[in-house]
């Protein structure tokens, strides 16, 4: 019998203290680490924050104990930042009455709020030891790291000197992250777009071995597919329909989400790959990876050998986190 995890969305959403971590990003902004940043290094902080990165890990992990979720939060939320305006901390920002920032755009909606307060939680610590030294946009690249590496996945060092940028809007959002409805010709010039190859987007995507989705993100595949078909054939049936009981027609729940790997969940590997080949990739991108020619080889490749996976993860996440970077002093 399949598996099927379902986690309340309320697991996702802000703890109680979610709040006063966002107050303190108002107190402590983020543009506070970034005025005197000129280089990009591995040892940028060696003399102003020697300790920067022991904080941060034993901050996220604190709260990967409280919420099992956080790794595949922040790792969403990190690729979304780099994608829009580059990694430079900006879907951090909170709107204002004049404007709308990133975090508040449509697809930015559902970034859920444990990943929010493991950056914040963590960026206030580095503030109580490094007052006004490391960028929020550091902060987000060592935490994002840390987190992968923690639920089983590989570790990688982290070049550091990135500004925060001052700039945030949702307009700036549109055609510059992943959709659901996309083919895999459109995915692969949004990546190129950013720098990024084939093969880096199928090693990236594997992000999804630790990642959910809301019902509304693959109803589409699961009801009225077609004319000729009522369930996605690209699907396995079973799985399909075992999706139906927690995402029904009517009366859906929209806090329920589905997890992404419906065999090893919480556990950074090379299942999601795995799946792909069985046809239990949840979105319809995930599955076209592991069907369209352009993908199929890479998604066998890595299903077939972890650390193939692995190392290229770990390139991309080291190529990806540099998209867009801000460096100069102001």
């Amino acid at each position: 019998m399949l598996l099927m995890a379902i986690t309340p969305f309320s697991l996702l959403l802000p703890n109680r203290f979610f709040f006063f971590y966002f107050l303190l990003s108002i107190v402590i902004p983020c543009s506070l680490g970034s005025t005197n940043i000129v280089d990009f290094s591995y040892d940028f902080y060696h003399k102003s924050c020697l300790n920067v990165e022991r904080i941060i890990r034993n901050v996220v992990s604190q709260k990967l104990l409280e919420a099992p979720v956080t790794a595949a939060g922040a790792l969403r939320i990190f690729f979304h930042d780099c994608f829009v305006e580059g990694c430079d901390g900006s879907v951090l920002i909170a709107s204002s009455k004049s404007n709308k920032a990133e975090r508040d755009s449509e697809i930015n909606l559902s970034l859920p709020g444990d990943g929010y307060d493991v950056f914040f939680r963590a960026k206030r610590a580095v503030e109580l030891q490094c007052p006004g030294v490391v960028s929020c946009a550091d902060v987000m690249a060592i935490a994002t790291r840390d987190l992968v590496n923690l639920v089983g996945g590989p570790r990688w060092e982290v070049q550091k000197g990135r500004r925060d940028g001052l700039v945030s809007r949702a307009s700036r959002v549109a055609g510059n992250l992943p959709q659901a409805n996309q083919t895999i010709s459109q995915l692969i010039l949004l990546f190129k777009s950013k720098g990024l190859s084939v093969l880096d987007m199928v090693a990236l995507s594997g992000g999804h071995t630790i990642g959910f989705s809301h019902c509304k993100e693959f109803m589409p595949r699961i009801y009225s597919y077609n004319e000729t078909f009522d369930i996605d054939p690209t699907m396995n049936q079973d799985y399909a329909l075992s999706l139906r009981g927690p995402c029904p027609r009517k009366n859906l729940d929209p806090t329920v989400v589905a997890l992404n790997d419906v065999t090893t969940p919480f556990i950074f590997d090379n299942a999601y790959y795995r799946n792909l080949q069985k046809g239990l990739g949840l979105l319809t991108t995930d599955q076209m990876l592991g069907d369209d020619p352009l993908t199929r080889s890479y998604v066998n490749l890595m299903a077939r050998d972890q650390q193939i996976f692995f190392n290229s993860f770990v390139r991309d996440m080291m190529k990806m986190s540099t998209i867009g970077i801000k460096t100069e002093k102001w």
